[in-house]
């Protein structure tokens, strides 16, 4: 049977388990008297005895005043909070002696009124926020419905006109509000924060939403400002329809406005600009509000779950508390918890109610079982296929990658003076550049392990829906099945040049497999994971793009993968080269390293990933106004600096060139180091209760987190190998770099699991369980 606190900690909400009893503490007063009680029972066996005797007796005599007896026990007071709020305070007093150790049992009682006293707060705070959602929601059904109504009014008129050809539209007059980029900052956010959760769900057009609304210039002091939405009045609602600057659309749409203004705008006859609201517009801010309804239950369930674990783990302490000292004190603390506000408020139910019964009339067609597959959607069981599946292709690779090494030794391909050049040079890269992708892949499957172990709750921090969530069995799978492809292949295209044939008939095996798994990437077949590769695609998108995309969570950290993946990005611009130029034809592979284009573009691709990441900090600065994102874009600024000198004296080996990689990489080195500790990881923190790292650690050995810091210092000074030019003894100088460059593969692994945790509890430090998702329309008032 699982222990209650087992099962009390693997049911409660990660991000709001600060506001949960805190069972464990209770736990521990509870047993500072079970300890104390026991002393004095070895003492005192006799008298012990004697009174447990006369207690019975006393019990027996008394029974029909039991309830009289307890009553005298302690009492609870109730009163009003001392700021003059409306909240309840709790207050047990002792009103007779409970347990040998009188301090203790005091003790445990103020402790547990004040966790009665924070479980009403929170459920107050968190209840209120979500009634405001739901009013808000109200009123969004009610604008949409009013607007849908007006279409099909106009469709059963008959009419029609000649400005929308493809889709009906209805005409709304509207004017402009101004209002500052670093005003809207958090409202931007929210617009976008769900948008990907919103595409898993069906919105894959929510982009034009966004794209169609200009900005404005204020006549008043003629500063550009941003103008998050338009005043349109429709059926007597005055409505304001925020649209963020979040895709390149967007933003070239609101600079075209500005070269084209005076020539743009048409007046209607109040003076406002005129609006053509179309159904297909109306639908995406449909889909917008169904996304809202169904983040909206899911937090309305989380707050009950948060009730009734709560009303658990209080009757379970108090009845350990009852076993221990021997009185009947559940009844009486038990009828005071069920007569709090967290227990006896049943808003959280009605609201539910009506977020359900919204859902089911206005997005189901009145089929219930359709709405709750989007309101409570069940999560894919773990098949017991997939473990086979894992174990099948392990030992598969294992076998194929020994057989690879035997015949690689036997035919001397690895040697550092050996004749097989060719081999290093064309089948080589393509091997090492799969093996550092599945490596990272592989790590990643290991941090999802860790994650959920630690209760990270890592879908919610990177917006995935339940479509593209991969568990770490499905990233093992994945991973195990291309390596014993890979393997596979590679063993058999280099058991073909042992046994004797040629590289001009067994080259192009290498690029047919690559050429594979690209087809499979890009594959639109629902096949292989689809709506997880299409979401790569999607973040690669907007990575290649920046900063002309908006930045999320999932953006950025990706961003910070390809940072450790240069080496294998190098590797692609080799492979892409020889075979894009037929090189692989004419076994010239010495082509590509004397074209000047190719050498240009191998700085490009040195540096490329820093670029990207150091757009998209200026993108959030740009968006959030805050000056850390400009200092961290100057961490990136000085690893491009560091990346483009080590090219340099590649090509160059100079005691010039030597002397500029020494002082770029280590000013780079250091600025890394410090982002990493403090920003990224939260560590270093001098005032903390554990020294030097934070004051909420989510693994218990403390020695983990200095472990990792110095292994990742050391793995940081990975480019002194650029400087020293170190190999093992016979190997080839591509084997130490695919050495070094699996090492900072494992290093960026690290620091997947530190950077993540520290996100998780920035999250819970506020409460945020649920997404706060973007809605289409505001009501405004005419003063506004």
């Amino acid at each position: 049977m699982v222990k209650f606190t087992k099962q009390f900690e693997g049911q409660l909400v990660p991000e709001w388990k600060d506001a949960f009893v805190d069972y464990s503490q209770l736990k521990k007063d509870l047993k500072k008297i079970h300890l104390f009680t026991n002393g004095v029972e070895k003492k005192h066996t006799e008298t012990s005895l004697i009174n447990t005797i006369k207690s019975s007796l006393g019990k027996l005599f008394l029974f029909g005043n039991k309830q009289r007896e307890q009553s005298r026990v302690i009492q609870v007071h109730k009163k009003l909070a001392s700021s003059g709020s409306n909240n309840d305070v709790y207050e047990t007093e002792l009103l007779e002696k409970i347990a040998d150790d009188t301090d203790a049992a005091k003790e445990f009682f103020m402790c547990l009124d004040m966790q009665l006293n924070k479980v009403n707060q929170f459920y107050k705070t968190k209840e209120k926020e979500f009634l405001e959602r739901g009013e808000c929601l109200k009123k969004q059904m009610e604008i949409l419905i009013e607007l849908k109504d007006a279409f099909k009014q106009k469709q059963a008129n008959g009419e029609s006109t000649q400005e929308s050809k493809e889709d009906d539209s209805i005409s709304c007059t509207i004017s402009c509000e101004d209002d500052s980029v670093r005003g809207r900052t958090e409202e931007m956010q929210l617009q976008e924060s769900c948008l990907e959760d919103l595409e898993g769900n069906g919105v894959e057009a929510l982009e034009s939403l966004r794209s169609e609304e200009p900005i404005k210039i204020n006549n008043e002091d003629s500063k550009l400002t941003t103008v998050s939405g338009r005043v349109f009045s429709c059926q007597g609602k005055n409505v304001k329809i925020k649209i963020p600057l979040t895709n390149p659309s967007r933003t070239f749409s609101a600079i075209s406005y500005l070269i084209n203004q005076s020539s743009s705008k048409k007046y209607g006859p109040d003076g406002g600009n005129k609006l053509q609201i179309s159904k297909k517009k109306l639908s995406h801010a449909e889909k917008m509000i169904k996304g809202a309804l169904t983040e909206l239950f899911k937090g309305l369930n989380y707050l009950k779950t948060y009730r009734n674990l709560n009303i658990l783990a209080f009757m379970n302490i108090l009845k350990k508390f009852d076993k221990v000292t021997g009185k009947q004190i559940l009844p009486i603390y038990l009828k005071v918890v069920e007569s709090s506000y967290f227990n006896i408020s049943d808003k959280v139910m009605i609201l539910s109610d009506e977020v359900e019964e919204w859902f089911i009339k206005h997005f189901a067609g009145e089929n219930r079982r359709k709405a709750m597959k989007y309101l409570k959607p069940h999560h894919r069981k773990e098949s017991h296929s997939v473990t086979f599946f894992i174990g099948l292709f392990t030992g598969c690779f294992v076998a194929l990658l020994a057989g690879y090494i035997i015949v690689a030794h036997l035919t001397g391909m690895y040697r550092q003076h050996s004749e097989n050049t060719f081999y290093m040079e064309t089948a080589y890269p393509v091997l090492s550049m799969f093996g550092l992708l599945f490596l990272h892949l592989f790590l990643y499957g290991c941090n999802i392990f860790m994650w959920r172990k630690a209760r990270i709750n890592y879908s919610f921090i990177f917006e995935l829906g339940s479509k593209n969530e991969l568990k770490y069995r499905d990233v093992f799978l994945i991973c195990t099945a291309s390596m014993t492809a890979i393997a596979g292949v590679m063993f058999v295209h280099l058991s073909l040049l042992a046994k004797g044939y040629s590289f001009r008939q067994v080259q192009v095996i290498p690029g047919l497999l690559l050429l594979g798994f690209l087809l499979i990437l890009i594959c639109p077949l629902n096949i292989f994971y689809k709506s997880s590769r299409y979401r790569l695609i999607s973040v690669i998108r907007n990575i290649v793009f920046s900063p002309l995309y908006k930045v999320v969570m999932l953006d950025f950290f990706m961003a910070d993968q390809l940072c450790s993946q240069v080496p294998m990005l190098r590797n692609l611009e080799y492979i892409a080269c020889y075979y894009i130029t037929g090189s692989y034809a004419t076994q010239d592979y010495g082509y590509c390293m004397r074209v000047k284009y190719y050498r240009d573009l191998a700085y490009a691709v040195s540096f490329l990933p820093y670029y990207w990441r150091a757009m998209q900090c200026a993108r959030r600065w740009f968006d959030e106004g805050e000056t850390s994102h400009l200092v961290n874009l100057g961490k990136y600024v000085s690893a491009m600096l560091a990346a483009g000198t080590k090219v340099a004296y590649e090509k160059e080996r100079s005691i010039g060139w030597l002397c500029l990689v020494v002082a770029m990489s280590s000013v780079a080195t250091i600025y890394q180091l410090y982002w990493d500790f403090v920003k990224d990881w939260g560590l270093l923190q001098h005032n903390s209760n554990n020294p030097w790292l934070r004051n909420q650690l989510m693994l218990r050995q403390k020695s983990i987190y200095y472990f990792s810091m110095v292994l990742n210092l050391v793995l940081r000074l990975a480019w002194l190998q650029t400087v020293l030019h170190s190999s093992f003894e016979h190997v080839d100088y591509r084997v130490t770099g695919l050495f070094l460059a699996a090492l900072e593969v494992i290093r960026r692994g690290q620091w997947n699991f530190y950077r993540l945790e520290n996100e998780h509890l920035n999250n819970a430090g506020k409460f945020r369980a649920v997404k706060t998702v973007p809605l289409p329309f505001r009501e405004v008032d005419e003063e506004d």
